[in-house]
């Protein structure tokens, strides 16, 4: 047996019973461990950095207002990243099909992100009231052009040839669509719906930091104002949660989707 070939089995047997999220979790409780040793050693005052464990008991203490809140705050999340999943794919098809439509809106559309949804939020909320749907319009609006531009980049990613040999067998647009483009855009769209994920819990907090009398956003705007910032510390932690968490559905179903993407081949065999 080579040393490459050593190598590679001993690689092989470490993944067996050392997965790969083992390393940054430990790199996380690394950082941690070093967080609350250094406030403690260093006698930093609670009011200025907290230390962890400071703010798991805040999260035990006050779980059950933090349940509700986050309760609102992932429904916002979950809506308004579904509402952006079902409008911005199906676009992306389209324009992919149909060139002249695309050179029609793609500027357009372009140039609607350019405004901040920070500066549009309030009017959003005048337009649509206090409720709910201001903070999931807000939310959708942040997720739709990561997943609008990622899908379309996808569509158009199947080789001409492919679609011309398609095309010269018969093969009607909507099989070509299914057989070949459907199948060639599926990495891409993950990856916007990757980045759409973190982007949702961003959309929600701004809504309710507009205007909101519930939610994680709204309560870390009450923390901020009474100079409670073990309480703020607790909300960002459980943003955070919230996004780690939906970055994670996206991901297992990326994997259960496409385990033969070569993003999720084992380091070292990228190459056939």
């Amino acid at each position: 047996m080579t040393a490459q070939a050593r190598d590679e089995a001993s690689t092989v047997v470490r993944r067996r019973w050392w997965p790969a999220s083992f390393d940054s979790t430990l790199l996380g409780l690394a950082l941690i461990l070093i967080w609350e040793m250094g406030v403690r050693l260093g006698h930093v005052p609670v009011y200025l950095l907290p230390p962890p464990s400071t703010i798991l008991m805040r999260i035990l203490t006050d779980y059950r207002s933090l349940f509700m809140h986050t309760v609102v705050t992932v429904n916002e999340v979950l809506i308004g990243f579904g509402l952006a999943i079902a409008v911005s794919i199906p676009l992306a098809a389209i324009l992919a099909q149909f060139r002249p439509l695309e050179r029609a809106f793609y500027p357009i559309l372009v140039a609607s992100q350019t405004i901040p949804k920070v500066a549009i939020a309030p009017l959003i909320v005048v337009w649509f009231g206090f409720g709910l749907f201001p903070k999931i319009l807000i939310a959708f609006l942040i997720c739709f052009f990561p997943i609008l531009i990622d899908a379309l980049i996808g569509f158009r990613s199947t080789p001409k040839e492919v679609i011309w040999l398609a095309r010269s067998m018969g093969a009607p647009r909507r099989r070509i669509f299914l057989n070949f483009q459907l199948p060639a855009a599926l990495p891409h769209i993950f990856a916007g719906l990757k980045v759409a994920s973190t982007l949702a819990v961003v959309g929600a907090v701004v809504g309710e930091f507009v205007a909101s009398d519930r939610g994680l956003g709204y309560q870390l705007i009450v923390a901020n104002g009474m100079l409670d910032v073990v309480l703020s510390f607790a909300i960002l932690v459980l943003l955070s949660v919230v996004g780690i968490l939906l970055f994670a559905v996206v991901d297992l179903v990326e994997r259960l989707l496409l385990p033969w993407h070569i993003s999720h081949r084992p380091t070292g065999q990228e190459q056939p």
